[in-house]
């Protein structure tokens, strides 16, 4: 990653989780011509290989820094992801599915504009998307529009009048949409991370709802996805 450097650049803050979803997002916040900061979070999640991709995506992206913050949700449990509990291999259903992990993007969003707030920043970048995923509350376009107004009246930046923008350019976008704009922004998917339940011999299930929705989005987009995986779904 860069030194950090004096720039006329605006400042934004992505939240980087390592998956193709923040990548996407993480270089349309470089292309829009923000200096770029990422916060990615090791909340003790099942899937923790997708932090080696968070690192990877935030060097390879030269963004101006990267903070990567513990914050050991498996103590709350209540989540596949961060509990004694099997991820879903059946298929993605309509319901909120037990991967949901509690509050995890009010919380996430909270200290990504914390960051924001002390790195000068008014803009937040997110990637999640409401048409082509699992169901997630916290996913939702009222959630983040309501979040903007939670940020600007709980912090001192937004009391003086300087609130924050909450991005979300994913938003409307189905799982291809984003295979496509990944193809477009010349990423390498291989940078990033899917699966909720890496396989013992680090590739990925191929099942779990979020391999899924991958391969969905690659054969949708015409795409070859070059993931490594244990077991194709079906």
């Amino acid at each position: 990653m860069s030194t950090l450097q004096k720039t006329d650049r605006p400042k934004a803050v992505v939240l980087l989780s390592g998956g193709l979803d923040s990548m996407v997002t993480a270089a349309i916040a470089k292309e829009q011509g923000f200096d770029v900061h990422a916060l990615t979070i090791n909340y003790g999640q099942r899937h923790v290989r997708e932090l080696k991709s968070a690192r990877a995506i935030a060097a390879k992206l030269c963004l101006e820094r990267q903070v990567e913050l513990s914050l050991d949700l498996r103590a709350f449990g209540g989540s596949a992801l961060t509990a004694d509990i099997e991820v879903p291999k059946e298929g993605v259903g309509a319901d909120i599915p037990v991967t949901y992990v509690p509050a995890r993007n009010l919380v996430f969003l909270s200290l990504t504009v914390a960051f924001a707030e002390s790195a000068g920043a008014s803009d937040v970048f997110i990637g999640v998307n409401a048409l082509d995923y699992s169901g997630y509350p916290d996913c939702r376009p009222e959630f983040i529009s309501s979040f903007a107004e939670t940020a600007r009246l709980g912090s001192k930046a937004g009391v003086e009048g300087d609130a924050f923008t909450i991005h979300a350019p994913l938003q409307q976008m189905t799982k291809s949409d984003i295979v496509k704009e990944c193809a477009r922004l010349a990423l390498d998917p291989s940078w990033s991370w899917s699966c909720y339940d890496p396989a013992v011999n680090g590739e990925a299930c191929g099942r779990c709802d979020s391999c899924r929705l991958r391969r969905k989005g690659f054969d949708d987009a015409g795409l070859q996805d070059r993931t490594s995986y244990a077991k194709l779904s079906i």
